[in-house]
């Protein structure tokens, strides 16, 4: 098998030692190894080549691995490629602050060939992987967003991130954690499987008439997870067969059916040209005729009226 078969690993690393020791390790082992010796070259030869994974020390002349990563991340010809920090033994504060600027992985120092081997296999394994539901997304499929075991978003593609802002409130991007609601429904769930059966109850959220449904899929990599979004327009049915099916004037008909697309009581008034107030009036009323007492209630009841 030829070396490039297995991919390409960029080594950045200010000491010779390092540089030989792990290049020789993954060179045996089929991977085509690029190196660098500082931020500033690693930067430069991104521009001729682009490798499959980066192997980046933290204290280097010049630019540092943190800052030499923030800068990958933030230019949209290399931020997809996964960064693996080098660091001392006694460096947890370097670890969190690698995460903080998108490394996605870490080894300490001294280097130990097996776990540098395993890290770099396991991390490229699911990059690709990743990448193959990425280009599915870009294609018009299902949105993804790819998160490690600290739910921490490792991959998280537009449509995905608006729709996390929408729903959520939260404008969540790379190296962030998932909102608060979305990590206590996959605490719920046994992460810790192999495999989630295929019929695991989905979080499903509703937000202005429509419903975004989501689902949890194992990366093969098993240490990342994948959050597969679907979202669909609640058409709900029409105002004239509202009236008819559950007895309510036009105008009832029409403040229920703006209910059941997530409008407040002062939309529907900007709407309908009526008070706040005189909205809630209707609700009244409108709870009682459809055998109700809380405005969801009233509203799932409406959503699910077939035309």
């Amino acid at each position: 098998m030829h070396a490039h078969d297995f991919g390409t690993i960029l080594i950045v690393d200010d000491t010779p030692a390092n540089l030989a020791f792990l290049s020789d390790a993954l060179d045996q082992v089929g991977y085509k190894v690029l190196v660098a010796m500082d931020g500033y070259s690693a930067i430069n030869q991104l521009k001729l080549i682009m490798p499959d994974l980066i192997l980046l020390d933290v204290l280097m002349p010049g630019i540092d691995g943190f800052e030499t990563c923030r800068r990958l991340k933030n230019n949209d010809d290399t931020r997809t490629i996964p960064i693996i920090f080098m660091t001392a033994l006694d460096g947890t504060a370097d670890i969190v602050k690698g995460f903080d600027v998108g490394a996605i992985d870490y080894v300490t120092k001294p280097i130990c060939n097996e776990e540098v081997l395993a890290r770099v296999a396991t991390r490229l394994h699911c990059s690709r992987v990743i990448k193959q539901f990425q280009n599915a997304a870009d294609l018009g499929g299902d949105i993804f967003v790819i998160f490690d075991r600290d739910a921490r978003v490792t991959l998280i593609a537009s449509q995905a991130r608006r729709m996390l802002t929408d729903y959520f409130g939260e404008d969540i991007d790379e190296a962030m954690l998932l909102p608060e609601t979305l990590r206590t429904w996959l605490n719920g769930l046994n992460l810790s499987r192999e495999s989630l059966p295929l019929n695991h109850a989905p979080y499903v959220i509703q937000r202005d008439g429509k419903r975004l449904t989501i689902r949890i899929i194992p990366c093969a990599s098993g240490d990342q997870q994948m959050l597969v979004f679907n979202e669909h327009t609640l058409q709900g049915p029409s105002i004239d067969l509202l009236t008819e099916t559950f007895d309510l004037t036009r105008r009832e008909a029409e403040v229920i059916f703006w209910v059941a697309k997530g409008k407040t009581n002062r939309d529907i008034g900007l709407i309908l040209n009526m008070s706040p107030r005189t909205v809630n009036k209707h609700l009244e009323h409108i709870y009682i005729k459809l055998g109700v007492e809380t405005r969801t209630a009233a509203a799932n009841k409406i959503i699910h009226t077939e035309n």
